[in-house]
């Protein structure tokens, strides 16, 4: 069956049946998956290339065909190479709602730790061995929510959707999420927005509802995911509720 999927995937599936010994010299391709989630670590996707990549590591651009056909092909071997399943994921959780949480949690630590995956370019849904991995994980704790095998796949979908776009905005944002951006931007507002104008959004400006609320540490005044994922969290609790009483 490997031989039938597309260039990349059929390196990774691959590696599940046979998996290459890495050599102890000379290029091999987990050496440049390595480099290339290195330079996407420290630069972001624009420092990975394959010319960058072979500078990296001491060889031509052109003896890096001889292991990869494609900068694509690197990067989803990139994605798949960082987006191993966390082991708390496979311990049990009772509550199907903790459980999201928890897998949301992990999720949002990965795509933070490796920013540049929010800036992926999206070609399909998920395929590989690991994104696959975490799909499963998530299916496994809505298992006794009486919903259908859809109705999981769907909540799945959202909450990694939803995931993935609240991590990327917060990612370009960057400094301008910081307490002081925040605060700047609070009283922006409260010199444009004219009550008569503007009724509602002046009552929100005075409301303070554009800052952090008063008292939050530094460190946690940043975009955060809680406040909508606690919402899609309480639309799938009503689904659940519906689904056990029909």
């Amino acid at each position: 069956m490997n031989d039938k999927l597309p260039s990349g995937l059929d390196v990774l599936w691959g590696r599940l049946d046979e998996p290459a010994p890495e050599p102890r010299l000379g290029l091999s391709l987990a050496r440049i998956v390595r480099a290339a989630v290195e330079a996407a670590d420290a630069g972001g996707l624009d420092e990975v290339s394959m010319a960058k990549i072979a500078k990296q590591l001491g060889f031509t651009t052109m003896s890096l065909y001889r292991h990869v056909k494609s900068k694509n092909e690197i990067l989803l071997l990139m994605l798949d190479s960082v987006a191993a399943v966390p082991a708390e994921l496979d311990e049990p959780c009772d509550d199907w709602r903790a459980g999201l949480r928890r897998w949301c949690r992990a999720q949002w630590t990965m795509l933070h730790t490796h920013s540049w995956i929010v800036h992926l370019p999206i070609t399909g849904p998920p395929v590989t061995p690991n994104q696959l991995a975490w799909t499963d994980r998530a299916l496994r704790v809505l298992a006794g929510t009486g919903l259908s095998e859809s109705d999981k796949v769907g909540v799945v979908l959202l909450a990694a959707n939803y995931m993935l776009t609240t991590a990327r905005l917060s990612t370009d944002l960057g400094s301008s999420a910081s307490g002081e951006s925040v605060a700047a931007y609070s009283a922006l507002l409260g010199g444009l927005v004219e009550a008569q104008r503007f009724p509602a959004l002046r009552t929100a400006v005075d409301a303070g509802a554009f800052d952090y609320p008063a008292g939050t540490a530094a460190e946690e005044r940043q975009l955060g995911y809680e406040f909508g994922l606690d919402r899609i969290l309480d639309g799938v609790e009503v689904l659940v509720r519906s689904r056990e009483g029909s």
